[in-house]
């Protein structure tokens, strides 16, 4: 069990996204910030599954089958897309639903961090795409919330975190996800090349 390393490793990750939504204008979800890490399910567990390079949780599934820790984290965490699914009654299936933007910026600086944090000295601005690319055939998420979130990670990727931090700073963090229909519309011309 890695106590002290799964600890260092929760914090400096929670501190680099309470400086990044303090970037983002967003502080006050940035002190929030994934607290249930340090609950007993999720601290044990991320103990235990400690690896350095990856998630906890995916030792976890590997060991179980399933993440008893990510079960609890995702479900009282709104900057998981994952927390935001409910059952359609029209397509009688589990769907994405839309995620509130303040929480899609928080989820945003979640990915960076996480980044960062997980890939040390090969990260570039680049990285959290990459790995949103990489689920991007498995993963249940609401288009809007989707589209919005890629396309912060596209102006990452081409201008850097100094333009993208301001930039999402002069977002209305309160307006519904339709109203940032442009994220979308440019996503889908790019992914139509």
């Amino acid at each position: 069990m890695q106590i002290i390393n799964h600890f260092l490793t929760i914090t400096k990750h929670r501190h680099q996204v309470i400086k990044n939504c303090f970037l983002a204008g967003i502080p006050i979800r940035g002190l929030l910030h994934d607290l249930s890490k340090y609950t007993p399910v999720e601290f044990i567990a991320g103990a235990r599954f400690y690896q350095g390079n990856r998630s906890p949780n995916e030792g976890e599934r590997e060991a179980y089958g399933y993440s008893k820790a990510w079960i609890h984290h995702k479900g009282i965490n709104k900057h998981h897309f994952e927390h935001w699914t409910d059952y359609n009654p029209k397509t009688r299936r589990t769907e994405g639903a839309p995620m509130p933007t303040k929480f899609v910026i928080e989820m945003f600086c979640d990915r960076v961090a996480a980044s960062k944090i997980y890939m040390g000295d090969k990260y570039s601005d680049e990285s959290a795409l990459l790995y949103f690319e990489k689920g991007r055939k498995t993963r249940m998420i609401h288009k809007r919330t989707s589209d919005m979130l890629e396309y912060l990670l596209l102006m990452l990727k081409y201008k850097g975190e100094k333009f993208t931090f301001k930039y999402i700073r002069r977002l209305d963090k309160s307006a519904p996800p339709e109203s940032f229909k442009y994220m979308s519309d440019l996503v889908d011309k790019l992914r139509l090349k």
